[in-house]
């Protein structure tokens, strides 16, 4: 077998392994039973999270984005992003999926080839603009998701499509108005590919009931302050929960702390 050929074999074999990975991702969308997901910035906080058992790592952009230096909502370059990924998924052998703001601006063919590239296997996608907050027209946004799953099934890659529904974070009208947006939404995006939505900011426990019943299929829940207790959003129906940038946010805030402690010439470990 020439270098070439066994070049290729690996190269089969890795996409065959991410197809797997992608398979166990997408299976592990049980409402009821849902997949909790410490979002994670960096290989060191991803190997935590794996250490502690827990069976995907998903990134979030919000903690990643300050990690290589930029504001979060696209700031970052497309390139630093992924090679942040690429790190991440090097650096575990279990599913990744990544939080990928809109696209990054990125066709979508040329955002499913380079995601790919990364070894993660799902993506977030959200339908408001990452630079302005406005939100995006439904079907533009249900159109995007397709575009992005007809790309993923010509490559052959089976990524997982998280489709963020932003209406409670930058949607207008009443709760009820916001809320119904969310549903018309969340059933748009799974028809047009996507393999769960994710209503973000959604806590009230019978909002989250109304979008798990409506939307009739995988919901994903944003885990704060506030939000019903992991026990009790899987008796809601949910299939996913993320923590998105908690954990990064609490881990800055325990740094400053100890931050402070030297500064006042304290050891910082007697905290």
């Amino acid at each position: 077998m020439t270098t070439r050929d066994r070049t290729a074999a690996g190269d089969a074999a890795t996409a065959r392994e991410n197809v797997a990975k992608a398979e166990a991702l997408r299976a592990s969308h049980v409402p009821g039973r849902p997949l909790v997901l410490p979002n994670v910035w960096d290989a060191a906080s991803a190997r935590a999270v794996t250490a502690a058992g827990f069976p995907v790592v998903a990134t979030g952009s919000a903690a990643v984005a300050p990690v290589l230096g930029y504001d979060d909502g696209e700031s970052a370059p497309a390139g630093e992003v992924l090679a942040q990924v690429a790190r991440i998924a090097r650096a575990v052998t279990v599913p990744v999926t990544a939080d990928m703001e809109r696209g990054y601006g990125l066709a979508p063919a040329e955002f499913v080839e380079r995601l790919a590239a990364t070894g993660a296997v799902g993506a977030n996608l959200e339908d408001s603009d990452p630079r302005t907050g406005a939100m995006v027209d439904a079907d533009a946004q249900a159109g995007f998701l397709a575009a992005v799953r007809a790309a993923a099934e010509r490559a052959g890659t089976g990524l997982v499509i998280n489709a963020r529904v932003d209406c409670f974070a930058h949607g207008t009208g009443t709760p009820d108005e916001r809320l119904a947006d969310a549903v018309e939404r969340g059933r748009a995006y799974l028809r047009a590919g996507a393999d769960c939505v994710y209503p973000i900011l959604a806590s009230d426990p019978e909002t989250i009931r109304v979008l798990v019943t409506e939307i009739g299929g995988p919901v994903n829940i944003l885990f704060r302050p506030g939000t019903p207790s992991l026990a009790e959003l899987a008796a809601l129906g949910v299939a996913r929960v993320s923590f998105g940038h908690g954990l990064h946010a609490a881990t800055q805030r325990h740094l400053a702390t100890m931050l402070s402690a030297i500064a006042e010439g304290h050891s910082p470990y007697d905290l």
